[in-house]
C-alpha cells in the first residue's frame, strides 16, 4: 500500500516541510533579514551541503553532458530563483493572500499546456479537482477582503504561477533522465550563481547569524541564535522538502504534483494556528476541506488516466 502511494506520500510530506518552514522563515524575516537575502542563504547553503555530500559520496552522478547544461541552467533559474523572486515582488505590492492565489494558478497552466499545446487527453475529473482546490484556496485567503490590485503585483504573481508550472513540467522531464540529488545540486547551484551576481556575497549582513531571535507565539519566552533558525531553513526547510517533492514528481505527473502542492497553504495554516495562535474562521475551514477534496480527486484522476 505504501509503495503504491509513494509519490503522493513524498509530495505531501514535502508540503508539510515547506509549510512548517514558512513559520520558521517568518521568525527570521521579522528579525531583520530581507526576503531576497533569505532566499540567497537558502539556495547557497543547500548547494554547499547537498553538493558536498554528492561530491564525497556520489561524484560520478554529478557529471553532465554539454547538451544537458541549458536545461539544468533553466531548471535552477526558473525553479529555485524566479519562483521565489517573483513571489516576493508580488507580496510587496499585493495582499499576501491574493499573491498566493495567483501563484497557485500553476496547475491550471499545466493542464492547459497539456491539453492545448501537447494535445494530451486530460481526464474530466482533473478539471473538477483543480476547480475545487483553487476555489478552496480562494476561501482560505478570502481574497474579497483585498482593497487594491497593483498592476505590477498582479503581473508578477501571474508570471510566478506560469514559472511554477514550468518548474513542475521541466522537473517531470529532467527526473526521467537524471537522479534527483544531482539535479537538485545543479538547480541550487545555478540559482546561487544568479543571486550572487545580483547581490554580492561580500555585502551579506553576516550579523544575522549571531543575532538572538525571538520564537514568538507560544514560545515567545524563548530566543535562539539566528544561525540555528537559518540552518533549519536550509536543511529541513529547503533541501529535505525539495528532495521529497522532486522525488514525488518523478513518480507522479506535473499536473497531479502541482495540485497536491495546494495543500501547502492549508498545512501552513495549521502550523500557524499551533505555533503563532493564528486562527481560521468558518469560511476558511470550509476552504481547507475543499482543497483536500480537490487533492483527493486529482489523485483519482491521475489513477484513472493510467
Amino acid at each position: 500500500m505504501l509503495t503504491r502511494y509513494k509519490g503522493e506520500i513524498l509530495t505531501l510530506l514535502g508540503a508539510v516541510f515547506f509549510s512548517f518552514n514558512g513559520v520558521v522563515a517568518k521568525l527570521v524575516l521579522t528579525s531583520g533579514l530581507s526576503s531576497m537575502r533569505l532566499t540567497q542563504v537558502r539556495c547557497g547553503g543547500a548547494f554547499i551541503f547537498l553538493g558536498a555530500y554528492m561530491f564525497l559520496r556520489h561524484r560520478d552522478k554529478l557529471k553532465a553532458k554539454r547538451a544537458e547544461m541549458p536545461q539544468l541552467f533553466a531548471y535552477g533559474i526558473i525553479g529555485f530563483l524566479a519562483v521565489q523572486a517573483l513571489y516576493f515582488v508580488a507580496i510587496t505590492r499585493l495582499h499576501v493572500s491574493i499573491g498566493l492565489i495567483l501563484e497557485f494558478t500553476a496547475p491550471i497552466w499545466i493542464v492547459l499546456w497539456l491539453r492545448f499545446v501537447k494535445h494530451k487527453i486530460v481526464p474530466q475529473l482533473m478539471w473538477v479537482a483543480i476547480f475545487l482546490a483553487f476555489g478552496g484556496l480562494v476561501l482560505i485567503a478570502q481574497v474579497w477582503k483585498g482593497r487594491t490590485l497593483d498592476p505590477i503585483g498582479v503581473a508578477a504573481a501571474l508570471l510566478d504561477g506560469i514559472v511554477l508550472a514550468a518548474f513542475f513540467l521541466l522537473g517531470e522531464k529532467l527526473t526521467a533522465k537524471r537522479d534527483v540529488e544531482s539535479l537538485m545540486v545543479y538547480g541550487f547551484g545555478f540559482a546561487s550563481l544568479g543571486l550572487a551576481i545580483a547581490m554580492p556575497l561580500w555585502s551579506y549582513p553576516t550579523e544575522i547569524f549571531t543575532q538572538s531571535m525571538n520564537l514568538q507565539g507560544r514560545f515567545a519566552a524563548y530566543n535562539m541564535p539566528g544561525w540555528v533558525l537559518i540552518a533549519w531553513v536550509i536543511i529541513m526547510g529547503t533541501i529535505v522538502p525539495y528532495l521529497l517533492v522532486v522525488n514525488g514528481l518523478k513518480l507522479l505527473s506535473a499536473s497531479t504534483s502541482s495540485v497536491m502542492g495546494m495543500a501547502e497553504p492549508v498545512i501552513a495554516g495549521v502550523f500557524a494556528w499551533i505555533w503563532l495562535s493564528e486562527k481560521w474562521n468558518f469560511i476558511q475551514l470550509v476552504g481547507g476541506v475543499t482543497v483536500i477534496i480537490g487533492i483527493i480527486l486529482a489523485d483519482k484522476a491521475r489513477s484513472a488516466a493510467h
